[in-house]
């Protein structure tokens, strides 16, 4: 009788462990695609174009190869885009790159809430999914300057950036959508303040000490402007995205960064509320998280990877933009998002008439 039970409770354990197995399998696996599993399908890609967007088809080659997607790519990613997709019902991006705010600001309105049993988060760094985000790498905004200008007095902060009286020439921000909030924290600093204790009536403050650099301050509006920038001289500092600051030293621009307080910043990938096909835009995230796809971001961009697992091969000139490393990280910069989360709308606002020249 013993025996007969115990032979029984094997099987039933057998079977769990079926069970379990089968289980198992289900579980997305990050970088991971069935074969043929979206053959005949379209995804449309959204983010920023140049090195950036380029560098992310290469990762998604594996993907696209694998499962027998068409990819398309669009961009520039707009919001007000995106809400008219949204509102018309007719949602033509499947997968969209956001700045790091939006999909906070906009979560359940214009980004699905994502399902994360449909995608393998488990390599991500603590603390960076969202409720409709994962992010799509790390990546630093960082003050760029011309060595030949300042030669021996270079500019070691943004403090320095703001400072025209001793660090005179013409300045470059990144004018190409939303505020960076990092950077008006920086500003407000300037002005005397606590960015950790800012209200709202203090991004009129912030604004005003990116307003009092002067006429020749120029906000550029794509990261291609920002490395023709540099690259021309046109420009004595800038504010520019780690990709683009290290794709133009590469290419000969006589700049060098500063690396105290740069901005630590993440694009987002996010899914928009009304796609066609939920399941295939979770495969093409779910393969853009995986180990190969960010270590070919990386060794694309100097982006840094998002996935703990990856291994970028690159050279001594990206590995000098890559941002994780334990100096880079004591060095970073991170803006309040407590703060400007719940009031994006109006920093959007009095940014957008600052960019109107108002």
């Amino acid at each position: 009788m013993f025996k007969s039970r115990f032979a029984g409770l094997g099987a039933i354990l057998a079977l769990g462990v079926v069970a379990g197995a089968a289980f198992a399998q289900d579980k997305p696996v990050a970088g991971e695609v069935k074969e043929g599993s979206l053959k005949g399908k379209t995804l449309t890609l959204v983010s920023y174009g140049g090195i950036y967007q380029d560098g992310q088809a290469a990762a998604l080659k594996e993907f696209v190869d694998k499962s027998g997607v068409k990819l398309l790519n669009d961009g520039p990613t707009e919001i007000a885009k995106l809400q008219a997709q949204v509102e018309s019902g007719n949602v033509t991006w499947d997968v969209v790159d956001t700045d790091d705010l939006p999909p906070y600001v906009y979560c359940g309105k214009l980004f699905q809430k994502l399902d994360l049993t449909k995608l393998d988060v488990s390599k991500i760094p603590e603390g960076q999914v969202g409720e409709c985000s994962v992010p799509a790498m790390n990546y630093g905004v960082v003050l760029m300057y011309n060595t030949e200008k300042y030669k021996d007095n270079p500019p070691k902060s943004w403090a320095d950036f703001f400072d025209t009286a001793k660090f005179p020439g013409v300045r470059g921000i990144d004018g190409s959508g939303s505020p960076t909030g990092g950077l008006l924290e920086q500003a407000f600093k300037v002005a005397g303040g606590d960015p950790r204790a800012m209200t709202v009536a203090d991004i009129d403050k912030a604004i005003d000490v990116v307003r009092k650099l002067g006429p020749d301050t120029i906000f550029w509006k794509t990261g291609a402007e920002s490395q023709q920038l540099a690259e021309s001289g046109e420009a004595d500092m800038l504010m520019m995205w780690t990709g683009r600051a290290m794709t133009a030293v590469k290419n000969g621009a006589k700049y060098a960064p500063a690396w105290q307080d740069w901005l630590v910043v993440m694009d987002q990938m996010t899914i928009p509320v009304g796609v066609k096909d939920t399941d295939a835009s979770y495969a093409l995230l779910n393969a853009y998280l995986g180990k190969h796809a960010q270590e070919v971001l990386a060794e694309q961009t100097s982006y840094t990877p998002i996935n703990s697992d990856a291994q970028p091969k690159v050279d001594a000139s990206v590995a000098a933009f890559l941002t994780n490393t334990p100096d880079r990280q004591k060095q970073g910069y991170k803006q309040n998002f407590k703060f400007w989360v719940p009031n994006f709308a109006v920093a959007q606002e009095k940014w957008s008439a600052l960019m109107a020249g108002n």
